[in-house]
């Protein structure tokens, strides 16, 4: 679903504030519970597990992408490139940051969330942010074209029927000085906030906190944070 190609431009994107303000509201709840060991689902290049490791909070990552995990790994970090359904090891918390919710269409929810409850010790919390129909609409939509010395990145994304689709086309320059063209499509999925709570109990979650964030903008909350406990 696009996600080796994202691999390849997340770089470019210039997220690293909004990254990081996120990450802190994350550590701030998990400092809050005085939880220890994390599993992050979607852990991308691993950016949040070196932010918990600085904190003496023990971290493992796991993530659908190889190349995302390569990273993790390079950098010393532990993590693999699989699913959270194969997942055998127990947790005080499992976190899943940055939009990783969203790329889990409404029919792939239960057995996430079944998962997600499996590798948790009792009493587990579950940490996720979900992007609203404001932050779709009005923040995710639009085209973006980025010009780097060896590469050109064109990205084109529009929401409809409950799904933001982003068009990614990256162009790079090679030694001969010539162009390859890779293509390929990322979808995110809306869940409201009612569907997400009725999931989440049936995967045995309490929802203990929804908080309103403001992400990108003050204009409105573009992200909602969930804090589950596992019954």
């Amino acid at each position: 679903m696009g996600l080796e190609l994202y691999s390849k431009i997340e770089e470019y994107l210039e997220f690293g504030d909004e990254v990081k303000e996120l990450h802190s509201a994350f550590l701030s709840i998990i400092f809050e519970k005085q939880l220890n060991d994390i599993i992050d689902i979607g852990c991308g290049q691993g950016a949040f597990m070196m932010h918990l490791l600085a904190n003496k909070v023990e971290a493992y990552g796991v993530d659908l992408s190889i190349e995302q995990v390569k990273v993790c790994q390079n950098f010393g970090l532990r993590a693999d490139a699989m699913d959270i359904k194969d997942v055998e090891d127990k947790f005080s918390c499992a976190t899943a940051i940055f939009d990783v919710i969203n790329y889990v269409p409404d029919s792939g929810l239960d057995e996430f969330f079944q998962s997600t409850s499996n590798v948790l010790n009792d009493s587990g919390y579950f940490l996720f942010d979900v992007n609203t129909l404001f932050g779709f609409e009005e923040i995710a939509q639009g085209s973006l074209n980025i010009d780097a010395d060896d590469k050109f990145i064109a990205i084109d994304a529009i929401y409809e029927n409950e799904e933001l689709k982003t068009d990614i086309t990256l162009f790079s320059k090679n030694k001969n000085h010539l162009y390859s063209k890779e293509q390929d499509t990322v979808t995110q999925y809306f869940h409201d906030t009612k569907t997400l709570k009725n999931k989440l109990r049936t995967a045995g979650f309490a929802v203990q906190k929804v908080i309103n964030f403001n992400l990108h903008t003050d204009e409105e909350a573009d992200k909602l944070i969930f804090i589950c406990r596992k019954n």
